[in-house]
């Protein structure tokens, strides 16, 4: 997976990151924002969400000790990080930056 992860991320747009988890409740209240963001950008921003649960060496990797957790990659260097829930006109804002 990490070696995948490596080519998704290595991308000339910016690639945000949703580390979730399945029994999170603030990552099913991001779910929607996030779709709402992907529908505004359209095709300058590619959003890949990861299954903590899932993808535990991942997680580890990016040491993501709570979810939601957000990582913003371009040209696969890590450019944002957050946690928690971000409001959808800030995650614009904050893409739009690195577009």
């Amino acid at each position: 997976m990490i070696s995948k992860f490596s080519e998704i991320i290595d991308k000339p747009i910016p690639v945000l990151v949703d580390f979730y988890a399945e029994w999170c409740g603030p990552c099913q209240v991001m779910s929607p924002i996030l779709k709402e963001v992907k529908d505004q950008l359209n095709d300058i921003v590619s959003i890949v969400k990861i299954n903590v649960d899932k993808n535990q060496e991942l997680s580890g990797k990016y040491q993501v000790r709570g979810v939601p957790t957000f990582l913003i990659f371009k040209k696969g260097q890590l450019v944002w990080r957050q946690s928690g829930i971000v409001k959808k006109e800030e995650l614009i804002n904050i893409i739009n930056k690195f577009s």
